[in-house]
């Protein structure tokens, strides 16, 4: 992951399973991470045990000391944090081009298909593991 040099990431639209799974990967690489959502979810507790800080609500505020900022899809250009984001010349990236650099230094594998995925998904995972 060296392309991302940023220390402080916050992620707009952190409760969802895509946004949640790359912001506790860069927790588990060191990186400090900040979130926020309209609600509270399992995925945001288990993030707050491993040390990130999760706001409810969208708000600039939350944005305070972060380098970088991740959103998804599902947040609309118009968000606060986004526009906060864009007035303080924070790097912004998408949730995809976030997960491209954690991946550029890694070694993946993909699953595709119409049927399926989850179970060779499940089923290569534990073979990986094993």
């Amino acid at each position: 992951m060296k392309h991302l040099i940023k220390k402080h990431v916050h992620f707009v639209g952190i409760a969802g399973m895509g946004m949640s799974a790359i912001a506790r990967i860069m927790l588990e690489r060191g990186y400090i991470v900040s979130g926020s959502d309209l609600r509270s979810t399992e995925l945001t507790d288990n993030l707050e045990r491993m040390g990130a800080t999760i706001y409810q609500g969208h708000k600039s505020e939350n944005l305070d000391g972060a380098e970088m900022v991740v959103y998804s899809s599902a947040v609309p250009r118009d968000n606060p944090e986004i526009r906060g984001a864009e007035q303080a010349n924070l790097e912004i990236l998408h949730r995809a081009d976030a997960l491209a650099r954690i991946i550029n230094d890694s070694k993946g594998l993909a699953v595709a298909g119409a049927h399926g995925k989850t179970t060779t998904t499940s089923m290569l995972g534990l073979t990986l593991a094993a």
